[in-house]
């Protein structure tokens, strides 16, 4: 049995598909996985046990995406069955191209058109359930899902250790405040180890918290670590402070106790999953969700009136 996945691009998400994806597995225990996505996604999730090939999607690079995609679709040939959890034209038609006879998407005007089998998901509902929902075509039995899974050994360290995650690759109004951030790891500080994470273009922001914690053990890692080592470090965590983000879903994979502050997102449908060691911190308004990169009003109300002691008081309970 031969499965096709194409994953979502953002790290978050994809950690979201691996429930269903895990689902599948049980209802064919004989398949072997082709995962499609991004490099990111890709880093996170190849390392599953049934992952026969993992291929970066690079239709978007040179030349005409509509001849890239049908080339990238003969090149991953046939397979028995295939899911797409991106809602996208070109997913769409690369199922389509690929000739596998039995296709899933989440129902729009383009999968209608390409696949076999286009599914509206239950609405509302968290995208763990809606991702359920659309790979729910591809079995003749109710899939049961569970936990966001990695199959990426975490990491050990020596002391009870709190990492910090300032950071948010989809846009600026999702993230917190440096200061406060460094308030929150100065309360924990005597008692645990700090780690502060964060992607390439975050280290700036890394740095203005190290800057401020001054006499505080503290590991910078913004920057310095591979997807794998992001996932096994935030793995061996024992408390997690963090935004809406990717790393928010990795610790939910692992049940590291965390408090997730949320402010221009949907918390209802991208909450940490089944990880009853979690807190979201959150305020009520009106502007909110908005589901912008940037706050459209300019006031960020929604981040910036959350307190540094909201966090730390929610970081006590779950500690």
């Amino acid at each position: 049995m031969k499965l096709l996945v194409i994953l979502p691009n953002w790290l978050g998400d994809a950690l979201m598909a691996t429930p269903a994806i895990e689902a599948l597995c049980e209802i064919y225990p004989d398949a072997k996985l082709t995962l499609v996505g991004s490099f990111v996604s890709l880093e996170a999730l190849k390392h599953h046990p049934r992952c026969a090939r993992a291929c970066v999607d690079e239709t978007k690079k040179g030349g005409n995406r509509l001849l890239n995609t049908c080339r990238f679709a003969k090149l991953l040939g046939p397979h028995d069955i295939a899911v797409t959890f991106r809602n996208q034209f070109y997913s769409s038609l690369l199922l389509r191209c690929t000739g596998t006879p039995i296709t899933a998407a989440r129902s729009s005007w383009h999968s209608r058109a390409l696949v076999t089998h286009p599914v509206k998901p239950h609405h509302p509902s968290h995208l763990v359930e809606q991702y359920r929902d659309i790979a729910q075509a591809l079995s003749p039995k109710p899939l049961k899902i569970g936990n966001l899974r990695l199959h990426i050994a975490p990491h050990r360290f020596e002391r009870p250790t709190l990492g910090i995650n300032p950071g948010a690759t989809y846009g600026s109004a999702k993230r917190w405040y440096p200061e406060k951030f460094a308030e929150v790891a100065r309360a924990f500080a005597r008692d645990y180890d700090i780690v502060i994470f964060g992607g390439p273009n975050e280290t700036q922001m890394a740095e203005d918290i190290e800057a401020r914690l001054e006499g505080v053990k503290v590991a910078n890692m913004a920057g310095k670590t591979s997807v794998q080592e992001l996932c096994a470090y935030i793995g061996g965590l024992d408390l997690f402070i963090t935004n809406d983000s990717g790393p928010m879903h990795v610790a939910a994979a692992y049940g590291v106790p965390t408090v997730a502050i949320f402010g221009p997102t949907r918390h209802l449908e991208t909450s940490q999953w089944k990880n009853d060691k979690s807190l979201i911190v959150r305020h009520e308004m009106e502007c909110a969700p908005c589901m912008k990169r940037e706050c459209p009003l300019g006031h960020h109300e929604c981040m910036k009136s959350i307190t540094a002691n909201e966090v730390i008081e929610a970081a006590k309970k779950i500690i």
